[in-house]
Order: structure tokens, then C-alpha cells, then sequence
């Protein structure tokens, strides 16, 4: 539960080139104390695809690369700035968009080259592209650099696994996602959490550790005390707001599951949004979270304006209405990021899918975000204009985006951010628009 000391800085990260207009990005400044301050991060496993996601619709080349796949005005289509579109499966975010609370970053990702789920989630996890060796993930150096609340429930994880990306030696409190419970349709992954929640409800786990650390003040015995008191605040507080769950778990490809890596369908939590704004409003000390979903990995049958990419994106989008709707004033100290291992193959596959890629668009939103805007360096769609002739670039590195949103919302310095993505270069350059 140690912190380490609270510097305050407002440095902003490496900037990306410009495709149309040279507006610069500065995130907004907290005015309000730092530790205020909230991030949401938000994990596809899968790989979405991105140029689906935010369509270049205004370049000629998209529609023909993507004949049954590809979007239109016509069709649904969203438009952003007559270059730009947002998946007609969005509409909930559309707001967001239009009070400028909601951006995105195209051709981001991270520079590893791979294409292997495991690995690129791995890479975005630790926070070190190429390096397997890391031991700890970003969120959870990052956790080490803010300033101690004394709270068991300042990082919380969503799931019933610790994630890579919060492994390390920060106190992180675990929660299972509301959501399938294991009956009709649930598949193995459902039943699991019915167990699991079926554990924590019944309270034989806590007995049998109780009996083991119960009463002593050794280490162990004190880390036991803060988790059993992380789950006691947080049992109460989501009892409050109970709600009954949806069972419904999309039919996957064995590759998606692997894909997934446990992390079940936005369709499977359809309260997520509702779960975590709870969370965030209910206890102030909640300043940092995580939570993941799978089922982005279409090789097959991915669809346009509807099918499979759009009925992920549906349940998706409205949690996070839903999440920004309950928030409420809270809002406006938060700042949510969408990301995902890799992007997708800018041509679709002979399957009405497509394949692993790279350049991905990154999703920002809150109240710090300078919104109503698609930034990063997009060259076009023409094969010499991409990675391999095959799919984007990498053009933005993803911790550049993560690096402003730490260094001017937490208010970490150069120092900090370099624990928390060692190896990298913060230089404090802002974002140009794309």
C-alpha cells in the first residue's frame, strides 16, 4: 500500500504529424487537486478493427478495399469532419462528440511489429513493447506513483483475474463484472464466473483465509486486512445498485477465444458502465481502473454498418453512455481510454473479415479530453502508404497518448512517467491535429 511521493508537473507527450490542418492538442489542466483526478482503461482483447471503428470514408481507396465491408454516409455512417466517420453503432457517443469530450487517435498503436494476440497484449499490458522479461504492467507503476489515500480501493480491477497490465507490487482491489452468471447459454467462461461469484457470496474463500491471516500483524496477515476490507466496501457499494444481468455470450471461433484471453463480451456485461460509475461515485478514494472485454478478433463474417463488429460495438458504446451518464459531475474529472492490442488488415479477406494488423484508433474521453477531433498521422489508404501494403502504421505510439493523460491529469512529472514506461522518451511535445 506504500505510494511514493507527489510531484506535480503538466508536461505533455511526443507529438504526432498532422494529416489536414496544423491545430495543435493540449489536454486541459486540471484545475481541481490531482488526486481528484480518475482514469478509466478500457481493453479490446482481439484486436478491433479500427478503420470500421472510425472510418476514412473521404478516401476513395476505403470503399474499394473493403467492397461488402466498407460504410457510407447513405448506409449510417457517421459523419465527424467530411473526412472522418463514426460506426453507425456508436450513436450513443455522439454527444460526447459533439461537446467536444470525445476524440480519437488513428494509425496508434504499439511499435512492436508482431501480430500474435498474446504477445502485442502483453506489450500494451507491461508497458514495454519487445520485452518480455517485465514482470509488472504499467497501471500497476503507475498506481505506485500517485499519492497514498490510504484506501484499499484506490485501483480497481474489473474481472475475476488480476490483468497483466495491474501485476506488480501496488495494492489493487479485484471485482467480478456483473453480467452472465453461469445459467443458459453462459458457455464455460459464464460458469466460471458463477463459481466465482458463487465463492464470494457464499463466503468460503474469506473463512478459509480469515482462519489463515485473521488477527495477526505480520505483512501478509495486513495485506489480507486491506483486500478484506477492499471487498467489504465494495460488496456494499454494489448492492446498492444491484441489477439483474443479461445472459447473453456471442458464439466465438476458437482463435477469438484464445483471443479473449478470459475476458468475456460487452454483450455478457451490460452493466458495466452502470458497475463502474457506482464505483467511481460512491467512493471518492477510487481513482484508477481497469476492465477488459473480448470477442474484436473478425476474420469472419465482421459485417458493415451490421453484423458481428457492430453488435460488439452496440453494447459497448452504451455502456459507456451509460458509464458517462452516471459519473455525472465526475465526469469532468475523468478521463477514459479505449484501446486495443493491433488494428486490422485495411483490405477485407476472402471471409467477409479481416486479418491481424497494426495502426489501430485509440479512443479518448472526459473531461480534460480536447474532443471533436481525429488526431495522428494518416497518410491515406494506398498500399505505399501502408505498413506491408497490408494494413496502418503505426504511426503514434500509444504510450504518447497515455504519457498526456498521466503527465497533465495525475499530474506525474518527466521523472515518474519514466517508472511507469521505462525505456521510453517523454519529451512534453503536444499533439498536432490529424
Amino acid at each position: 500500500m506504500n505510494r511514493r511521493d507527489f510531484l506535480k508537473a503538466a508536461l505533455l507527450s511526443p507529438l504526432v504529424f498532422p494529416l489536414l490542418g496544423q491545430q495543435g492538442w493540449a489536454y486541459r489542466n486540471a484545475n481541481e487537486d490531482f488526486g481528484a483526478q480518475k482514469l478509466i482503461v478500457v481493453l479490446l482483447r482481439g484486436g478491433i478493427d479500427g478503420l470500421n471503428v472510425v472510418a476514412p470514408y473521404g478516401d476513395n481507396r476505403y470503399k474499394q478495399i473493403r467492397p461488402t465491408i466498407g460504410m457510407s454516409r447513405s448506409s449510417g455512417l457517421i459523419d465527424l469532419d467530411g473526412y472522418w466517420g463514426m460506426h453507425p453503432s456508436l450513436a450513443p457517443l455522439s454527444p460526447l462528440w459533439a461537446n467536444h469530450s470525445l476524440a480519437f487517435v488513428h494509425a496508434c498503436g504499439s511499435p512492436d511489429k508482431t501480430r500474435s494476440h498474446f504477445d502485442a497484449q502483453d506489450y500494451m499490458e507491461s508497458g514495454v513493447p519487445g520485452q518480455k522479461a517485465t514482470s509488472t504492467g504499467w497501471m500497476n507503476r503507475l498506481v505506485g506513483q500517485l499519492p497514498s489515500k490510504n484506501s484499499a480501493l484506490q485501483a480497481i480491477s474489473i474481472g475475476p483475474v488480476l490483468p497483466r497490465i495491474f501485476a506488480g507490487p501496488s495494492s489493487i482491489a479485484t471485482i467480478a463484472k456483473s453480467g452472465n452468471s453461469g445459467g443458459k447459454g453462459g458457455g464455460k467462461a459464464g460458469k466460471r464466473m458463477g463459481r466465482y461469484m458463487q465463492s464470494q457470496a457464499s463466503g468460503t474463500v474469506p473463512s478459509v483465509f480469515t482462519a489463515m491471516y485473521g488477527g495477526r500483524n505480520d505483512d501478509m496477515s495486513k495485506a489480507f486486512a486491506s483486500g478484506k476490507s477492499a471487498r467489504s466496501k465494495v460488496d456494499a457499494i454494489m448492492t446498492e445498485a444491484a441489477a439483474e444481468p443479461q445472459e447473453e455470450m456471442a458464439a466465438m471461433t476458437k482463435e477469438q477465444i484464445i483471443a479473449n484471453r478470459g475476458a468475456l463480451t460487452p454483450k455478457s456485461s451490460p452493466e458495466f458502465g452502470k458497475q463502474l460509475a457506482t464505483l467511481f461515485t460512491k467512493d471518492p478514494t477510487v481513482q484508477v481502473a481497469f476492465i477488459d472485454f473480448g470477442g474484436w478478433d473478425t476474420h469472419v463474417r465482421e459485417g458493415a454498418e451490421q453484423g458481428q463488429l457492430a453488435n460488439l460495438l452496440q453494447p459497448l458504446a452504451g455502456g459507456l453512455a451509460d458509464l458517462v451518464r452516471g459519473l455525472g459531475a465526475v465526469y469532468n474529472n475523468t478521463t477514459i481510454v479505449v484501446m486495443s492490442e493491433f488494428g486490422r488488415t485495411a483490405r477485407e479477406n476472402g471471409n467477409g473479415g479481416t486479418d491481424h494488423g497494426h495502426g489501430n484508433a485509440m479512443w479518448l474521453m472526459g473531461g480534460g479530453v480536447p474532443g471533436g477531433k481525429v488526431y495522428g498521422r494518416f497518410g491515406g489508404l494506398a498500399d505505399n502508404q501502408l505498413n506491408e501494403a497490408r494494413d496502418l502504421p503505426t504511426s503514434t505510439d500509444f504510450r504518447a497518448v497515455i504519457s498526456s493523460v498521466v503527465s497533465s491529469r495525475l499530474g506525474l512529472s518527466a521523472k515518474q512517467m519514466a517508472v511507469v514506461f521505462p525505456g521510453y522518451q517523454f519529451t512534453g511535445n503536444p499533439f498536432i491535429q490529424g
